[in-house]
């Protein structure tokens, strides 16, 4: 059994199997999943798990470089912004792009991790990095 880190076995190897400018999303419960793109559900009931808990889990296990969120977040959820910032808190590059272009961007990505936040525009796209 695995003693600490992210016990999910789905999204354990999602992130171990990451390379160099991969990316992920973890989005909100309403955050459409792209046609051919992996989904790896956690949303269990509103709110669980939350759009923040999620996000420090990976940012715990995976390496970053890059990032992109909605641009409607700052003025439609300010709080869930200010979260996000004291989390991210200046360690890569964050870029705000409208929401359509967010999910445009989202087919590229190797997964969505859906959570179960109801916060609108809680949705953050990941681009791996690499720690050498």
């Amino acid at each position: 059994m695995k003693k600490r880190g992210i016990l999910n076995g789905e999204l354990s190897k999602l992130i171990a199997e990451m390379g160099h400018m991969d990316m992920i999303l973890i989005g909100d419960a309403g955050m459409p999943v792209p046609k051919g793109v992996k989904l790896i559900d956690l949303a269990l009931v509103e709110g669980v798990p939350r759009f923040i808990e999620v996000v420090k889990a990976v940012l715990e296990e995976l390496k970053v470089e890059e990032a992109y969120i909605d641009l409607e977040l700052k003025s439609v959820s300010p709080n869930m912004k200010k979260n996000l910032d004291s989390i991210i808190n200046g360690e890569f590059k964050v870029t705000e792009v409208e929401h359509e272009k967010l999910k445009e961007i989202s087919k590229e990505c190797k997964a969505v991790i859906r959570t179960g936040e109801f916060t609108p525009y809680s949705n953050i796209i990941l681009k791996s990095g690499v720690v050498f």
